[in-house]
């Protein structure tokens, strides 16, 4: 019984992560994106253009939906650790 429980806590973790990191990565997707054809559009291909913008939004980002991502993980680490019996064997 002990391979099902580990593979549905990997799953757990997998999906808790997915959840967590998918908003984020999302924003900056679209904000390099953004930028890309904003560079293309006016031929300046300076490196800093494309990077501080998408660090200002990943932070942005971050920042509005830490309560969210906080009570997200704070479900998971409570779920994991408030009965360890069904892991121990």
């Amino acid at each position: 019984m002990f391979p099902e429980k580990a593979a549905a806590l990997a799953r757990l973790t997998l999906e808790t992560t997915l959840w967590v990191s998918a908003p984020i990565l999302v924003v900056a997707i679209v904000v390099g994106l953004i930028t890309s054809v904003l560079q293309v559009m006016t031929s300046i291909q300076e490196t800093t253009i494309g990077t501080v913008p998408r660090l200002a939004a990943v932070g942005v980002a971050t920042f509005l939906l830490m309560p969210w991502l906080l009570r997200r993980l704070v479900v998971f680490a409570l779920r994991l650790l408030s009965d360890f019996r069904p892991y121990l064997g």
